[in-house]
């Protein structure tokens, strides 16, 4: 077999290849995250079905957990073949003793405020092996697939647009009656506090909330007005 053969072949095979690491898993968990923001509770039921378990944070806010998990199944030793020679089994058998197995379970941890999704986060042993995440596409995937009518359109994947498989989105500002409970509001962290001085310090008599600085990473990727990434270097 020509060299060139090979590579039309391992060409043809790329998609498939990232689709058994879970890359496009990874893509439509963090493209879950962006569309269901805004979407109702009852929307959300409809596509994902009721959740495991929910924490009511006030009369208005409240926090839903889905909790999803999978079998890893062992990959056993094969030959290698015309098309592949490679024994592929050892390979992966090969990585796993290097970087460990992919994960088994995922936790998505969903904000309600007046009964409207304003937050997805993912949490637990969600990975697979390309990406982040991946794992969660298993419980949004009837929302992903059959799109509810108070879901919005994500904008594109990386580089026509924000979606990554590698990272989530940073979240959408919060209201403040949904970040903060009545002690929480009285107190607040002094990032710049003196030394020996504690970090949580009553809240300003004006009743101002001291910006939080996010850093997103040393480069902060975020969609513009056209929909095309924005590249910005972080300054503290």
């Amino acid at each position: 077999m020509t060299f060139r053969k090979i590579l039309y072949r391992l060409t043809c095979m790329l998609p498939l290849g990232l689709s058994a690491c879970g890359y496009w898993d990874a893509l439509e968990a963090h493209k879950a995250q962006y569309e269901m923001v805004g979407m109702t509770t009852y929307d959300l039921q409809a596509c994902a079905g009721a959740p495991n378990s929910t924490k009511t944070l006030s009369s208005d806010v409240a926090i839903w957990e889905y909790d999803i998990s999978r079998s890893v199944a062992t990959v056993s030793s094969t030959q290698g073949t015309s098309l592949f020679p490679i024994n592929i089994p050892d390979v992966i058998n090969g990585y796993q003793q290097l970087f460990g197995k992919p994960g088994s379970a995922c936790r998505m941890l969903v904000r309600i405020d007046h009964d409207r999704i304003s937050e997805v986060h993912y949490a637990g042993d969600d990975d697979e092996y390309i990406g982040e995440d991946g794992i969660c596409s298993m419980i949004t995937r009837g929302c992903a697939r059959q799109p509810e009518g108070t879901m919005r359109d994500a904008p594109g994947i990386w580089p026509m647009g924000p979606i990554s498989a590698f990272h989530s989105m940073p979240t959408e500002d919060q209201r403040t009656d949904a970040t903060y409970s009545d002690k929480s509001g009285k107190f607040v962290p002094n990032y710049d506090h003196k030394p020996g001085d504690p970090l949580i310090q009553p809240a300003p008599k004006d009743g101002s909330i001291p910006k939080v600085r996010r850093n997103n990473g040393l480069i902060n990727l975020y969609q513009g007005d056209n929909g095309l990434p924005i590249i910005t270097t972080y300054h503290r």
